[in-house]
């Protein structure tokens, strides 16, 4: 764990002193930067009863404390313009599907570093991720580490990528990609797997240093403590404990694995109030453990798919950027409806008018009295 974060910090540190060398280079990178808490909590499982006839009827409850999420983090990424959600409340924990672009959507450095402490359905463990991204025109860095406490799953990935850009919206990249973590698809009691697929687990708790007394039906540990009375009892709750403790052992005993590959990659971005369009990819060469034997070693099978991958794709772009010069040479769309502060304002002027018209015929109402009242004077 020392050496996975002295890594980190040592990366986290060069693109930092890369870029802000100065107060002023500190204040931007934590600009528009969030500081964000979020607190929840349930139930996941209800009260257990549990009925026991070993000296007359007993009943136990097994009880479940309730669920809890404690997140505090710090994020400056920013989001593209299909994010944009005026009424939304963002509080920092929500995993927007563009964040595993290889390409943010601003040059210049991103960040997360989010801790999650949580209890589901009685464990308590730690969920951790964090990642900083630096991009520029010509290449991009990233590092990303990754623990899930309830799955038992951390790791450690970095890439380097060279980036070449045919416009504002298309760009392709290549590079490496390492991943440090646990050796993950290691079982250890394969080793003492049957025949039948059965796990010869008694012979593996007297390796471990656990007796069996036959006769008297009694089972011990290293220690000499009796673990068991029968052997319904031996099977159902020491061999569990037998075998988790023998697989941790043994998975201890093994170095951390780590990984390296080769990869190429497009990013495409268009967004207009009309329409908007994100894509990217990633093609990665099998990957490999480093040691002292490794060698780097790419078929020619490999590059014929990368080429014809990267074929594809800039045709893709190609045929995109075709259709958008021919929508901008339709006709522009009529009009949209009325708005509502249009109609309102129309009809504001409609009784206004009414009510002007009214008044002046209630004048000439008045100026017609008067020329009959003159007029029949006049007789």
């Amino acid at each position: 764990m020392v050496r996975k974060l002295i890594i980190l910090l040592l990366l986290i540190s060069n693109v930092i002193v890369a870029q802000t060398l100065s107060k002023e280079g500190v204040k931007k990178l934590f600009k528009f930067s969030t500081f964000y808490t979020a607190v929840n909590g349930g139930t996941s499982l209800s009260n257990v009863e549990v009925f026991s006839v070993d000296n007359g009827l007993s009943t136990q409850t097994i009880s479940t404390p309730y669920d809890y999420n404690l997140s505090l983090g710090l994020r400056k990424i920013a989001r593209f313009g299909y994010e944009n959600k005026a009424n939304t409340f963002y509080d920092g924990t929500e995993t927007n599907y563009s964040d595993a672009a290889t390409v943010g959507k601003l040059k210049g450095v991103e960040y997360l570093f989010e801790m999650d402490f949580k209890r589901q359905e009685g464990e308590e463990y730690l969920d951790q991720h964090h990642f900083i991204r630096y991009v520029s025109d010509k290449y991009t860095v990233k590092a990303e580490y990754l623990e899930d406490g309830f799955a038992d799953i951390k790791y450690l990935e970095a890439s380097q990528r060279y980036r070449y850009k045919f416009n504002r919206k298309f760009s392709v990249n290549a590079g490496a990609v390492q991943r440090l973590s646990e050796p993950y698809g290691y079982n250890p009691l394969d080793e003492w797997l049957l025949d039948n697929g059965d796990i010869h687990y008694t012979y593996l708790a007297l390796q471990e240093g656990y007796n069996v007394d036959v006769f008297n039906q009694l089972y011990y540990d290293p220690s000499g403590n009796v673990v068991a009375n029968s052997a319904q009892v031996w099977e159902a709750v020491v061999i569990p404990r037998v075998l988790s403790d023998y697989s941790e052992k043994k998975r201890n005993k093994i170095k951390n694995s780590t990984l390296h590959s080769f990869v190429v990659g497009f990013d495409f971005y268009h967004y207009n109030k009309n329409y908007w369009c994100h894509g990217w990819g990633n093609i990665l060469k099998m990957a490999k453990e480093l040691n002292e034997d490794s060698s780097f070693k790419v078929s020619v099978k490999t590059l014929i798919g990368i080429g014809v991958s990267m074929a594809t794709v800039i045709s893709m772009w190609f045929m995109l950027q075709a259709d958008i010069a021919e929508a901008k040479t339709l006709p522009e769309p009529p009009p949209q409806d009325v708005t509502r502060m249009e109609f309102d304002m129309k009809d504001k002027n409609i009784r206004l008018s009414i009510e002007n018209t009214e008044k002046a015929v209630d004048d000439l109402k008045d100026r017609l009295i008067r020329m009959e009242d003159k007029l029949d004077k006049l007789r």
